[in-house]
């Protein structure tokens, strides 16, 4: 499996997670927040920021009925009509631009999540380097199909999608023209309870489809992602917002700037500890060798004298025979006269 370069960033095992933090409503209807959320986001390390490029017209029909409303007690939007709550939370188009071009002075890459074909037109108006597939959308084949045709590299979150659904998008997004193509492991649900994430799943999808794999994360805290990256994750993707407190649609579970500073900063941790297969002394690991137990004579012995368990023990430091050659001196005779401290070698029996 080859590296993806993400615009001059490249994806993969050997380099550290990158980090996607996720404006989606956040900017609370504001474009001077939203610019203050690039910000924060470049200052805290991320790689990229990514907005939703819809309105409410292309999401749904402007309803507030039956279906149309959201019935779920559990849902933190419960009670919103679906139109009303796009409304809302949209990132209107024209701030796309001002918004990637912030992220590019910042040193951040800003990309967009198109939910329809006139999103993926406006994104492609603008230069816009990445697409991001949403779980939701990942069923939308022509919508992928379309998203593919620019040839741009796409990131596919796999929420609620079973293997064989999976399985279509890969293969349109392939047979479509995607040569760079990023699976998210995704529970939809808003926040998630970390014991329905199953991250076990990220090494079993990278085999399956020999992509490379990350997570779409929306539990509350860090310790999914970071969990993540010892099975693989080579992408992170979180909320991002400047403060809970402010409140605004998706605000419950990002993360804010200092969060958002940690996980980068422990996520490459974690990586670097990932390291390979290896067994034995690392560079590193030199210098305590001598600090292992090893044999010792622990009070004088005269020459001709017998090696007992309470003359001749294993302990600190190293510089002895290994503790597993005891056997080979205790009921022996000393060559020659020993002072306490020695440690054990060969040439000490007679």
């Amino acid at each position: 499996m080859k590296d993806i370069d993400l615009c001059g960033r490249m994806i993969g095992p050997k380099h550290r997670p990158y980090i996607i933090a996720e404006m989606s409503g956040n900017h609370n209807g504001s474009l001077e927040r939203a610019l203050q959320i690039v910000d924060e986001a470049a200052l805290a390390g991320a790689d990229a920021l990514k907005v939703q490029t819809y309105t409410a017209e292309t999401m749904t029909l402007n309803l507030s009925e039956r279906e149309f409303k959201i019935d779920d007690h559990d849902s933190l939007w419960a009670g919103r009509s679906l139109y009303d709550l796009y409304d809302e939370a949209h990132t209107p188009w024209d701030w796309h631009k001002p918004i990637f071009e912030r992220c590019a002075e910042k040193g951040m890459i800003g990309f967009g999540t198109p939910f329809d074909s006139t999103a993926v037109d406006f994104l492609e108006s603008i230069g816009n380097p990445v697409y991001k597939i949403a779980s939701f959308e990942n069923i939308d084949l022509p919508l992928i199909e379309k998203v593919a045709s620019t040839g741009k590299p796409i990131i596919i979150s796999t929420g609620m999608a079973s293997v064989a659904e999976i399985d279509e998008t890969v293969s349109t997004a392939r047979t479509g023209g995607c040569e760079d193509l990023i699976l998210l492991k995704c529970t939809s649900a808003y926040p998630a309870n970390p014991s329905t994430i199953n991250l076990r799943t990220i090494p079993h999808l990278r085999d399956m489809f020999d992509l490379h794999v990350g997570l779409s994360d929306h539990t509350m805290g860090l310790a999914v992602s970071l969990a993540s990256v010892a099975l693989g994750a080579t992408v992170i993707e979180k909320h991002f917002t400047l403060s809970r407190t402010d409140g605004g649609v998706d605000s419950a579970f990002s993360l804010e700037p200092n969060e958002l500073k940690t996980l980068v900063e422990e996520s490459t941790t974690a990586w670097r500890a990932l390291g390979q297969i290896y067994y034995g002394v690392t560079e590193k690991e030199k210098k305590s060798l001598q600090f292992r137990r090893s044999l010792y004579v622990a009070s004088d012995v005269q020459e001709g004298e017998m090696f007992t368990i309470d003359n001749i023990r294993a302990i600190r430091p190293g510089f002895g025979l290994p503790p597993k050659f005891i056997s080979s001196f205790v009921g022996k005779k000393a060559r020659k006269q020993i002072r306490k401290g020695t440690p054990v070698s060969w040439d000490l029996l007679d």
